[in-house]
């Protein structure tokens, strides 16, 4: 005998219900507050605080590691690791996009509104330039405040060709993991920012393997020295769209419920009988 009426019996199931329901809205977010117009100051702080602690340990890992402290491994690995903490603690605040070639495929895909996207771009320009200016207080100007550049003998061209490949298997794995607009959740954490160690381990040599114009921007516009930006411009832009291209062959058009079950790997036919996520 456990002693528990049915009356409680049923409060205690109740309860455990409720729990899970706000467990699961802490990690993967509410559909209704991510697109709620009156909650949008929240989003744009969480992109403002998120890129600046993205671009904080990019660049400040590359000063560190000019300045003989640190591995390139570190420095390469770092990012990947903070972005899998922004993930996991702003996801399901604002999506944790940034980066402006993010939230474009997001809107490419039709799973971001266009309106939004301005904002979402100024407040991650804004962030890592708070965070450059952060670097030069502290380090001063050490090798352009970790700028990402053309590896020593590699052109303009084979930075741009990297960037593009990179850029586009970094937005494939987030438009593979994410849902609909959001990164979010362990699965998308851990996906990202693996990724971009990965990615940084092996390719960083050639291009600094920015895959994000805010992280490159922001320690231009603090140097001053803007060697090759447009690289760091063109290159995610273009990668990203073929990444919303191979998504459409892969997924489908996004921006619907029947997209997103197909994008979690849901039949078409269970997609229609099962409810949709909060």
């Amino acid at each position: 005998m456990s002693g528990i009426s049915d009356r409680e019996q049923v409060i205690l199931e109740g309860h455990d219900a409720a729990r899970l329901r706000h467990r699961w809205l802490l990690e993967f977010g509410s559909r209704s507050e991510f697109n709620d117009p009156s909650l949008e100051y929240r989003r744009l702080f969480a992109e403002l605080l998120g890129t600046f602690m993205l671009v904080l340990v990019a660049a400040g890992g590359g000063v560190l590691h000019a300045k003989g402290q640190i591995s390139l491994t570190a420095a390469v690995v770092a990012p990947g690791l903070m972005v899998m903490a922004i993930i996991l603690f702003a996801g399901a605040v604002s999506g944790a996009h940034l980066n402006p070639v993010v939230s474009i495929a997001f809107a490419l895909r039709g799973d971001f509104p266009w309106k939004r996207l301005p904002g979402y771009v100024v407040v991650q320009l804004l962030g890592a330039t708070l965070a450059c200016l952060f670097l030069l207080a502290v380090f001063g100007d050490v090798e352009h405040l970790g700028a990402t550049l053309p590896g020593p003998g590699y052109a303009a061209w084979q930075a741009l060709l990297m960037e593009i490949a990179l850029t586009g298997a970094l937005v494939s794995v987030i438009l593979g993991t994410a849902s609909a607009a959001q990164n979010v959740g362990t699965i998308a954490a851990l996906g990202v920012g693996g990724y971009i160690a990965l990615a940084g381990l092996w390719a960083a040599p050639v291009s600094g393997t920015s895959m994000n114009p805010v992280r490159s921007f922001g320690p231009a516009l603090v140097a001053g020295d803007w060697t090759a930006y447009w690289v760091y411009v063109a290159g995610p832009l273009i990668g990203a769209v073929l990444a919303v291209g191979a998504a459409l062959v892969l997924r489908g058009p996004g921006g619907d419920a029947h997209a997103r079950a197909a994008a979690s790997g849901t039949l078409a036919s269970e997609a229609e009988t099962s409810p949709p996520r909060p």
